[in-house]
C-alpha cells in the first residue's frame, strides 16, 4: 500500500537524466514519488525497506565476484586462516566508503565520475575515468574467467557457455525495466548463500577461525613480500574502486531520495554482512580442505579450488562451489559493466538509465555490451594465465584505491555538493587514516618488489615510520582546519526536515572551487607514486607468473 502524501516543491536540482525522477520501483516493492510521510508503523517500515533493498546488496555481493573467489580461496589454500583478520579491519572501511557514495548519490543526483569532472576539472576527471575503464575492463575479464572455470568443472562446453553468460547479462540489463534487472540480481544474491553449506561440509575449526578473525598475525615461514601482495589483493577485492562509481549511480537510477537514506544504509549493512560471511567461509573451507595435502600452498585458480573441494571434501562441495562461482561471476560482471557504462555516460553526458530501452539510451547500452564482448573474447584466447591475472587485477585495485578514496573524501567535504550532508570530523579522520594505511601498504609492496629479500623488521620500520609521518600530517591538517573554522561564524545546524529537503542545485549553478597549490601538489604526488607502484605490481606479477 502506498500513501500518496505529496512532497512540497523544492528548489531546482541537478538531474542528468529525467528517467532518474519518478517512483522507486524496486524488485520487492514500490514507493511513490510523493510518498514521504513518516513510517510510524513497523509494517510500513518493513515494506519501505523491501522496496529500497537492492543497491547495497548488489554492490556488496557483486564484490564477492570471481576475483574475490580466487583471492579468498588463495589465502585459505596457501596460508590457512591466518589472514582472516584482514576482513575484520575492512568492515568499517567498507561501510564508511560506501555510505559516503550513497550520500553523494542520493543528495546530488549526479554520478561519481561527473562530479569529479565538474568539481576538479577535465584533467582529474579524465584520470578517474581512464583508471576506472582500464581496471574495470581487466576485472570483467576475471569475471568471465570465473565463468569458464566453473563451466569446466561442471562439464559444460567453455566457448558457448561463456558466450551465453555474456548474452544473458546484456539481455537482463537491456529490457528497459529497472525492476526486472534488480529481481535477477537479487536472485543471484540468494545464490551466493551456497557458500554456507560448503562451509558446513568442510567444517573448519570454528575456534581457530574466531581467533584468526580477531587477532592479527602473519603466516609463519612465508615470504613477506608475497603475503603483502595477497593482503593488498584482499583489500582490492573487498573495497574496489568500481563499487564507488556503481553504487552512487545505481541509487540515483533507483530514484532514492534523502528521506529514504536510512533505509539505504540498512540495505548496505545487510550487504556488508553477507559479503564478510561469504569471504570468511571461503577462507575457512579452502583452508580446511587443503591443509595437510600436497596441494596446500600451491594455489592455481578457483577451478583448482573446486577440484580440491571435490577431492578432499565431497563431490557435492565441489559442485556447489562451481555453481556459486558461476553465480558470483555473473552478478560481478553485471555490476562492473554497469559501473563503467554509468561513469562513461556521465562524462559524455548521454542518457544512462536501466529504466530506458536500448533505443532511448544507445550509447549507455553500447558501452555496456561492448565491454562485455571484449572481455569474453579475451577469456576465450588459449593460454591466458588465469590465476595470476585474477590475483593481479585485485592487487591493482588495491593500489589504485587510495586515489579513488581521496576524491571521495574531497567531494564529501564539498558544501556546494552536499550542503548539510557534508562529512563530520570523525568520518574525515577515519577516512584519512584509511587512505594513509592504503598508501603504506602500497609502499611496502613497492619495497618488496624492489628488494625481494626485505625482512620483517624493515617492513615494521616502514609501518612505524609511515604511521608517525601520517600522525604528524594529520595533526597539522586538523589544526589548520580548526583555525579556518574559528575564523568563520558557525553555521546553524540544519534540522532533519531541512536535511531531507536539501538537494544539490543544477551543475551549471555551481561555482567550481579553486584548488590550492598544496592540494595540487598532493594530488600530483599521489598520482605519480601510484603510476610507479602500478608498474612495480606488473613487474611482480610477471615474476610470479613465470616463476
Amino acid at each position: 500500500m502506498n500513501i500518496q502524501t505529496t512532497a512540497p516543491p523544492g528548489p531546482a536540482r541537478a538531474v542528468l537524466d529525467d528517467a532518474h525522477i519518478g517512483d522507486i520501483r524496486g524488485a520487492l516493492g514500490t514507493v511513490s514519488i510523493g510518498d514521504v510521510a513518516p513510517r510510524r508503523r513497523l509494517s510500513r517500515r518493513f515494506k519501505t525497506l523491501l522496496a529500497i533493498l537492492g543497491p547495497g546488496l548488489i554492490v556488496m555481493v557483486g564484490d564477492n565476484d570471481a576475483g574475490a573467489f580466487g583471492t579468498y580461496t588463495q589465502a585459505g589454500q596457501n596460508y590457512g586462516t591466518h589472514l582472516l583478520w584482514t576482513l575484520l579491519l575492512l568492515i568499517p572501511v567498507l561501510y564508511v566508503n560506501q555510505e559516503m557514495v550513497v550520500r553523494l548519490g542520493v543528495v546530488s543526483g549526479v554520478g561519481h565520475a561527473r562530479l569529479i569532472l565538474e568539481r576538479f576539472g577535465k584533467f582529474w576527471g579524465a584520470f578517474s575515468v581512464i583508471d576506472l575503464f582500464i581496471l574495470n575492463a581487466l576485472t570483467l575479464v576475471t569475471e568471465f574467467i570465473g565463468v569458464s572455470l566453473a563451466c569446466s568443472y561442471l562439464g559444460l562446453p567453455k566457448v558457448p557457455t561463456v558466450i551465453v553468460a555474456a548474452l544473458v547479462i546484456v539481455g537482463a540489463a537491456s529490457t528497459g525495466s529497472f525492476r526486472r534487472f534488480e529481481r535477477l540480481c537479487l536472485a543471484l544474491v540468494v545464490g551466493s548463500l551456497l557458500l554456507i553449506p560448503i562451509y558446513v561440509l568442510a567444517h573448519p575449526p570454528a575456534a581457530q577461525m574466531a581467533h584468526d578473525f580477531l587477532v592479527p598475525g602473519m603466516p609463519p615461514g612465508s615470504e613477506l613480500s608475497t603475503v603483502m601482495l595477497l593482503i593488498i589483493a584482499i583489500v582490492g577485492t573487498t573495497v574496489a574502486p568500481w563499487q564507488l562509481f556503481f553504487q552512487q549511480s545505481y541509487v540515483i537510477d533507483k530514484r532514492i531520495t534523502p528521506p529514504f537514506m536510512r533505509y539505504e544504509k540498512a540495505d548496505l549493512i545487510i550487504g556488508i554482512t553477507i559479503v564478510i560471511v561469504g569471504a570468511a567461509a571461503m577462507m575457512g573451507f579452502s583452508a580446511a580442505a587443503f591443509e595437510g595435502t600436497s596441494a596446500f600452498g600451491h594455489f592455481t585458480d578457483a577451478g583448482g579450488t573446486a577440484a580440491g573441494l571435490g577431492k578432499y571434501v565431497s563431490h557435492t562441495a565441489g559442485t556447489l562451489f562451481a555453481i556459486a562461482l558461476l553465480d558470483a561471476s555473473i552478478i560481478g560482471a553485471a555490476a562492473v559493466g554497469l559501473s563503467t557504462a554509468y561513469a562513461t555516460s556521465d562524462v559524455l553526458d548521454v542518457k544512462h538509465s536501466l529504466h530506458r530501452k536500448v533505443t532511448e539510451a544507445k550509447g549507455f547500452y553500447a558501452c555496456f555490451a561492448g565491454l562485455l564482448a571484449v572481455a569474453t573474447a579475451l577469456v576465450l584466447i588459449p593460454g591466458v594465465p588465469l590465476g595470476t591475472l585474477t590475483s593481479g587485477v585485485q592487487t591493482l585495485a588495491g593500489v589504485l584505491l587510495p586515489s579513488a578514496s581521496v576524491f571521495l573524501l574531497l567531494l564529501c567535504n564539498d558544501k556546494a555538493v552536499l550542503g548539510p550532508w557534508v562529512n563530520g570530523m570523525k568520518t574525515n579522520i577515519f577516512t584519512g587514516v584509511v587512505v594513509w594505511v592504503l598508501v603504506l601498504l602500497s609502499v611496502i609492496l613497492t619495497a618488496g618488489v624492489l628488494f625481494p629479500n626485505i625482512g620483517g623488521s624493515a617492513i615494521i620500520g616502514v609501518l612505524v615510520g609511515g604511521s608517525a609521518v601520517g600522525a604528524v600530517l594529520g595533526a597539522v591538517l586538523l589544526l589548520q582546519r580548526r583555525r579556518e573554522a574559528g575564523r568563520r561564524d558557525p553555521a546553524p545546524k540544519a534540522s532533519e526536515a531541512e536535511r531531507a529537503a536539501w538537494r544539490m542545485p543544477p551543475l551549471e549553478l555551481l561555482e567550481r572551487p579553486v584548488m590550492s597549490t598544496a592540494r595540487k601538489v598532493g594530488l600530483i604526488t599521489l598520482r605519480g607514486y601510484l603510476v610507479f607502484a602500478v608498474g612495480l605490481v606488473v613487474v611482480k606479477l610477471v615474476t610470479v607468473g613465470i616463476g
